[in-house]
């Protein structure tokens, strides 16, 4: 039996993206973004979160989008994610949350390398839920280029 793994689900432009629930920490709803002087462009700035800082990530931007006013549906995803050897909390800003699903290992194959609209290094794999297909990204190859600010991110917090 093929083991299965859960995905958040989230749309950005007219694609759907998955991310490992094991992740994700908290869906927040859209708020006001502090902005950080000299900011790399897909670093929106930072927000509070119960004390603690996370910047937050404009996804359509890091993927090559044009970047889309919020509306009712964005999302701020507080995400634990693995860089250089430690996590960071990071936000992303998603278009659309939709679900957690589930995903068997044998439903899901390496990212395509066609060049086209995607970094394929950004993608772990796609996976087919009936007729859709979900890009799953991988957090760290996501992040890795970026030189988010030395402060960024809470820490992980440990496990109780």
């Amino acid at each position: 039996m093929a083991d299965t793994a859960q995905y958040l689900t989230l749309g950005i432009d007219q694609e759907l993206f998955g991310i490992d629930i094991r992740n994700v920490r908290e869906i927040l709803d859209m708020r006001p973004i502090s902005k950080l002087p000299h900011a790399p462009n897909f670093l929106l700035g930072m927000i509070d979160v119960r004390g603690a800082g996370y910047p937050i990530v404009d996804l359509r931007t890091k993927l090559g989008l044009v970047r889309a006013e919020p509306t009712e549906a964005t999302r701020i995803i507080i995400l634990d994610v693995p860089v250089k050897g430690r996590t960071l909390g990071v936000g992303f800003v998603a278009d659309r949350v939709f679900e957690v699903t589930g995903l068997d290992d044998d439903q899901t194959e390496a990212a395509p390398d066609v060049g086209g609209r995607w970094q394929s290094n950004y993608i772990a794999g796609i996976g087919r839920k009936g007729e859709s297909f979900i890009v799953v990204f991988d957090l760290e190859r996501l992040m890795e280029t970026d030189d988010l600010p030395a402060f960024a991110g809470a820490p992980a917090e440990e496990a109780a």
